[in-house]
Formats: C-alpha cells, sequence, structure tokens
C-alpha cells in the first residue's frame, strides 16, 4: 500500500502507538490501514460417489483443475460465497452442506474454506473463468494437474473420511516450503 485511501497522501510502514504490528499509517490524517486475511470460500460439489471440479481458463495455474472457490465478496456469508463461486465457475447449483475443510496459508495472508456441497442437478456447464467442467470419480482425480495445494489436502481428507463413511471437520496450515510451482495458493478471482 502506497497511498490512504481517505486522504490520498503517502503510508508509511510503522507500528502504531499502542499497537505491536507494523500497519500502513497516513501520517497527514493519521488513518491506520488494517490489512487482513482474505478468504477464499468454496464447495465439494458432489453428485453420487462423483465430484465436480473446474479446469482453469485464467493465469495463474491455467489449464489445471481446482474445486470451484474464489474470495468472498462483502456483504456475504461463507455458504453464499460457495454458492456464488460454484454458479460462477461452474454454472451449478448445489445445495450447501457443512464446512467441511479450512486451510490456513498464512504465507500470503489467506484462509480457504471448504463445504461440501450436493449438485442439484447435472446442467453445470464452464463459467467465464473455467475451460471445463467434469465430474471425477476418486479413481479418476488427475492429482498430479491439481492447481492448488489447498484442494489437493481438502480432496485427500474428503475421501479419507468418505472410505470410513464419517465425515469430520478439517483444519490444516500451509506452509511456505510445501508449496511449489505446480500446486500452491488460491489467487485471485
Amino acid at each position: 500500500m502506497k497511498f490512504c485511501s481517505e486522504c490520498g497522501q503517502t503510508v508509511s510502514l510503522i507500528i502504531p502507538e499502542g499497537d505491536n504490528l507494523p500497519r500502513h499509517v497516513c501520517q497527514h490524517c493519521g488513518t491506520i490501514h488494517y490489512l487482513n486475511p482474505k478468504l477464499v470460500v468454496g464447495c465439494i460439489a458432489e453428485w453420487h460417489d462423483q465430484i465436480l471440479l473446474c479446469r482453469r481458463s485464467i493465469a495463474p495455474r491455467y489449464g489445471l483443475w481446482t474445486l470451484p472457490a474464489g474470495f468472498m465478496e462483502n456483504g456475504e456469508t461463507t455458504t453464499q460465497a460457495a454458492i456464488r463461486e460454484t454458479l460462477e465457475e461452474a454454472c451449478a447449483r448445489v445445495d450447501i452442506g457443512q464446512l467441511f475443510s479450512l486451510v490456513n496459508v498464512p504465507h500470503i495472508n489467506q484462509v480457504h474454506l471448504f463445504y461440501r456441497a450436493r449438485l442439484l442437478d447435472i446442467g453445470f456447464s464452464a463459467g467465464q473463468e473455467t475451460l471445463e467442467t467434469t465430474l471425477f470419480s476418486e479413481e479418476s482425480i488427475p492429482w498430479r494437474d491439481l492447481a492448488f495445494q489447498t484442494v489437493t489436502l481438502c480432496l485427500k481428507a474428503y475421501f479419507s473420511d468418505r472410505s470410513t463413511g464419517r465425515f469430520v471437520f478439517h483444519e490444516e496450515t500451509l506452509q511456505p516450503r510445501q508449496a511449489s510451482h505446480r500446486v500452491s495458493d488460491h489467487p485471485p478471482e
């Protein structure tokens, strides 16, 4: 951040009085700008024993597969964000279930939330940011072509739980050393 959104003057990265973390502070008007983590929200859209994946038509990770997900918008709940992102990316209508997976990605200031969801029909298709949408069985998941480590973690937990017949909530933290050029954090949508 270079400029104050209140007055347009330049900001300095300092620790304000009474705080313990560096913040962008406007020396002109005194506004403290708090930059907080972004939420990426999506779902595991289920149709019988298959999962809906989207093949990305945007960079980064062009051409790789992901769950329908994206950044939460102001004024919506996490479930509303999951429904909207699934509709935008896969033109798919879903009935959202319980929150299944939370993956902290602190090195890029993000938290990824994935809900279990039931596809209401199979009338899905590629949205603007998607090359194609396909239902995959566990055996046919393109593991080597998944775009993001957060999606890989979520799907592994999902299939593990499904094999036991008991779904539980999963929380993990993705460390920077786990990210590589093929599997890393979710980009802006």
